[in-house]
């Protein structure tokens, strides 16, 4: 947490490997991303970190299902395996019956939803929220906050969000503050 230009969303680009810090290491699931060449990082991005971002940045032209299964392919995935994964995923966020809907056609909350399991589908060992409920209705926000829950407690995600609403921060496991940059005491 902390006010717009505190450094939260910079941080979650170096974490989320998007940036790249002037000093220190970065281990992620074993891994020292710091020290792999692109294409590497690509690979290892896809695989094993997972993205949800205030705006839900789906590909209009394709359906739910679809949207959910691309980061799939990219990593390799077969199109039977892919679609298993992603349609498990949307079914248990309450979408099964919108699958074959394009993003013009589903609810902000539902679009978030699926920009959700789309980060799940390959199975992350952490996953980056910038904000995930910030353009959303007070009863949409409180049902995507409590999915992020939800999956923490089902899956064992391990989930680092970033956020200016302190009801959101409330229900988290620990909440760290940032003033220009720096962890600070709140």
């Amino acid at each position: 947490m902390g006010a717009s230009g505190a450094g939260k969303s910079t941080l979650l680009q170096i974490l989320g490997t998007l940036s790249t810090p002037d000093a220190g290491s970065l281990s992620i699931d074993g891994t020292d991303v710091l020290h792999l060449g692109s294409k590497d990082l690509s690979a290892f991005r896809n695989r094993r970190i997972g993205f949800v971002f205030q705006f839900h940045h789906l590909l209009p032209e394709f359906n739910a299902l679809e949207n959910v299964m691309i980061p799939a392919f990219i990593a390799g995935r077969s199109d039977k395996d892919a679609k298993a994964a992603a349609t498990k995923l949307l079914t248990e966020m309450g979408l099964g019956e919108r699958m074959d809907h394009k993003p013009s056609e589903l609810s902000g909350g539902e679009q978030q939803r699926v920009a959700i399991a789309r980060a799940l589908v390959n199975d992350p060992a952490i996953l980056f929220a910038d904000e995930p409920s910030g353009n959303l209705d007070s009863k949409t926000k409180a049902e995507i906050h409590q999915l992020f829950f939800d999956l923490r407690q089902n899956y064992g995600q391990t989930i680092v969000i970033v956020t200016h609403d302190p009801e959101l921060a409330a229900m988290c496991d620990r909440s760290l503050f940032m003033r220009d940059g720096l962890f600070v005491e709140e």
